[in-house]
């Protein structure tokens, strides 16, 4: 009985994050950086237009409903990015109630496999949404898939971590650990990461593990699209802010909503 308690407990360890990343894997943490971006650009400039492209503004979801290519809504200060969502003073040509900034690099920058880390903070108010995600570089309506390094949701001080595949979002299958949610309190400085292997995916924040999606082993699970990670996929980053629908997250449209992005960057295992 008690080598069976010892066993759970190491177990549990493992999804709450008490154990450093490197160790949780056996590896010796040499990785070789592939793509990254510092933000050190002058101030008020735009993100790298060689790295990144303002995302597009579609009506489908809260998150792209009311982008904009405003330059007051994404722009690099004080070595970092600054994503902002702001009142929309031009409501008279635009029918948005706020202008919110999201890039992505999409058609510049795409990788399979790897790891990928972000250190970023932002604000606690409700309705706040800012995240750093991941899409697929071609779209296929038959083989869904997402993987959300690091979501925030207005003033519950939480990050969630989430890999989203078809057999989650189109057949709308619970998943098997396929989302996590930890305390954090994302007005400081955290690095939000993810690995992605062959047949795991693996969350962290500040090195350290908060939760693992294994490739099923599960024939049936693969057919409905539990694992749909086999393929590149490009970087988004942006803020948002809720529509009432998710969290029950009502935005303050005449406030000021910002997430600061000091630095992310892309690394594969060193051959």
């Amino acid at each position: 009985m008690y080598r069976i308690i010892i066993c759970c407990l190491l177990l549990l360890l493992a999804f709450v994050g008490d154990v450093p990343l490197a160790k949780a894997q056996g590896q010796d943490g040499k990785w070789e950086l592939v793509f990254s971006d510092e933000f050190n650009q002058p101030d008020g400039s735009q993100p790298d237009n060689t790295k990144w492209s303002p995302c597009k503004r579609y009506k489908s979801t809260a998150w792209n409903r009311w982008i904009s290519e405003n330059k007051d809504v994404a722009y690099i200060n004080k070595g970092c990015l600054v994503c902002r969502a702001i009142p929309n003073k031009s409501l008279e040509t635009d029918t948005a109630k706020m202008l919110t900034g999201a890039i992505e690099s999409r058609g510049k920058f795409s990788f399979k496999y790897g790891k990928v880390e972000v250190r970023m903070k932002t604000g606690k108010r409700r309705g706040n949404f800012p995240a750093v995600w991941m899409k697929p570089d071609k779209y296929d309506s038959n083989k869904y898939g997402e993987i959300d390094i690091v979501e925030m949701y207005g003033d519950l001080g939480v990050a969630e971590q989430t890999v989203h595949s078809h057999q989650t979002v189109v057949l709308k299958r619970k998943g098997k650990n396929n989302s996590i949610r930890t305390k954090v309190n994302v007005s400081k400085w955290h690095v939000y990461g993810m690995e992605w292997t062959t047949n795991e995916i693996i969350f962290t924040i500040d090195g350290r593990v908060t939760a693992r999606y294994p490739k099923s082993r599960d024939l049936q699970d693969i057919k409905e699209g539990q694992w749909t990670f086999d393929r590149p996929f490009f970087l988004i980053m942006n803020q948002s802010v809720g529509n009432g629908n998710h969290e029950a997250m009502v935005p303050n449209t005449s406030k000021v909503y910002e997430t600061q992005f000091d630095w992310i960057r892309v690394y594969r295992i060193r051959e």
